[in-house]
C-alpha cells in the first residue's frame, strides 16, 4: 500500500515541499530527473511552478506527474 500526497508546493532549486495522507512533510528534488525524457521540460520554471495535486499524486499543467510511491521514497523528512 502506498501513500498518497495531499498537498504540494513548489520550492526554489526544482525542489518540491510535499505532504502525505499519513501527516508526514517531506521534500523532493526533481533536479536529477530533468535530463530524463519528458521532464526536461519541468526546466521552465513557469511550468515547474505549475504542480498540483491530482488525485493521490502530482501533476504539471503539461500532464506530466510521478507515482506517489517514487514522490515518498525518495523524499527526505524535513
Amino acid at each position: 500500500m502506498y501513500i498518497g500526497v495531499k498537498d504540494v508546493k513548489p520550492l526554489k532549486d526544482y525542489k518540491l515541499l510535499l505532504d502525505f495522507e499519513n501527516g508526514e512533510r517531506k521534500i523532493f528534488d526533481i533536479s536529477p530527473y530533468l535530463e530524463i525524457g519528458a521532464f526536461k521540460t519541468l526546466r521552465d520554471e513557469k511550468l515547474f511552478n505549475s504542480v498540483k495535486v491530482s488525485f493521490d499524486t502530482i501533476e504539471w499543467d503539461n500532464h506530466l506527474d510521478l507515482d506517489p510511491e517514487i514522490l515518498y521514497s525518495k523524499s527526505k523528512v524535513i
